[in-house]
This record gives C-alpha cells, structure tokens and sequence, in this order.
C-alpha cells in the first residue's frame, strides 16, 4: 500500500472544477509552494518560489500605500467641505455682533471646535459696552500682543498659520474651557493698512486635532476669508 497520502473524491472534483479559486486563494497558494520546497528537500533552492514571496511582499506594501492614498484623499475631501461649509457660516450675519456670535455658534460646531475666540490689538484702553457683551468671544488686548502670545515670547518669523498642541492653555483667551484646550490653531489676520493686527484662536480638547505635521492650506483660505469679512465690518 503507497504511504503517499490522497486526496478524497469530493475534494479532488471541487479542485477540478474549480481551478481559479485554488489560485486566487493566497493561503492555499503558500501551502501548495511550502509543500513543493518540502519534497525537493533542503539542498534545492526554488528560486521561483523566492521570487514569488518578494512579488506578494510587494504587493501587500502595494495595497498598503493604495489605502492610505485612499484614505489621505478622503480627510482632504472632507477637510475641504468642512472649510466651504465655515466659510459660508461667515455670509450669514448681518450686523457685526451676530457675525461674533456666530464664531461661537455655527463656525464653532461646523469646524468641531470646542473653543474660538477674536483677538484684537488696539491702543484705546477705555472698555467698549458693545466690547463688553461679546467678551466670550472677543478679546482686546494690547499692541504687540498677537505675535508675542504666537512665539511664545521667543520672537522671530510669525506664520499666517501656527498648530501646536498645548497644555496649559490661558484662561484670557479660552476662558473657563482653558483647561480642557489640548492643541490650538492660531490664524493671524491682516485688516489692511493702517490697521493693527487680529487673531483667530481655535482651540480643540482632542490634542491631535492641531499639530505641527498637519497641512495648513485650508486654514490659510479660510483665514483670508475671515480677514476680508473682518475688514467689511471694520469698514
């Protein structure tokens, strides 16, 4: 009697007929090679079997690299409406309070923000009423402000965008959410000549919400659009 082992009728005829899926069955696949490299022995080298491993390692970081393009072009595409749909929350106000408001309001929730808050330079040290009843979301402070709380206090080139993660983060612009802020946004804005300079803060709980290695491109558009529509109510 052969010692050799056989293959069962069912499972012979369900092979026979259907070829292309022992193929296409990458498992199965490696089984039938290790099988084959077992009989020739150790002192064969399957160089066919060597190429073939290499090719399904290519392949697996192939189909790794495809998903995250895939997936890097979703959180772009996704980032893009996120930013139309802020910018287009900026157009709805019609006088310059509701415009405040609303950073708070929509623009807060459409962004998934869990703070925002309108920094403005001036020289003027007497406390505005209307200043004061929007204080959640606006702040004034002094000249040199902006680009000192930017650097840290260490100077240097000011960006138009600046993400960092934080701890810590100031009560005068975050308030009693201060605590909970893990990472910022800090977009500063330009209302034209002559005039002193703005900043945006957002301020998000989750501390990989802003940091360093992410893009800033969005940001930086949704920036100029706000600049734009602060010199429309500042006009």
């Amino acid at each position: 009697m052969s010692s050799s082992p056989k293959l069962e009728d069912a499972l012979r005829r369900a092979i026979v007929d259907k070829p292309d899926a022992v193929l296409d069955d990458q498992l199965a696949m490696n089984a039938l090679v290790s099988a084959n490299e077992r009989a020739m022995g150790a002192n064969i080298v399957d160089l066919r079997g060597i190429a073939m491993e290499r090719m399904e390692a290519r392949l697996d970081r192939l189909e790794d690299t495809h998903r995250s393009v895939i997936a890097a072009a979703y959180d772009n595409l996704a980032g893009t409406n996120q930013i139309h749909r802020a910018v287009l929350s900026l157009m709805d106000p019609t006088n310059f309070e509701d415009f405040l408001k609303n950073l708070r309001g929509d623009l807060t929730s459409v962004l998934r923000l869990d703070a925002v808050t309108l920094v403005l330079e001036t020289v003027q040290t007497d406390e505005n009423p209307a200043v004061k009843r929007m204080g959640e979301v606006l702040n004034i402070v002094e000249p040199g402000f902006i680009d000192d709380y930017i650097s840290q206090g260490r100077g240097g080139m000011i960006r138009p965008v600046t993400l960092r993660q934080v701890q810590g983060a100031t009560s005068q612009l975050f308030g009693d959410k201060a605590d909970w802020i893990r990472s910022e946004a800090c977009l500063k804005l330009d209302f034209g000549n002559g005039r002193l300079p703005g900043l945006l803060v957002m301020g998000a709980e989750d501390p990989h919400q802003f940091t360093p290695q992410h893009g800033t491109d969005l940001l930086t558009f949704f920036s100029g659009v706000f600049e734009r529509s602060m010199r429309h109510w500042l006009s």
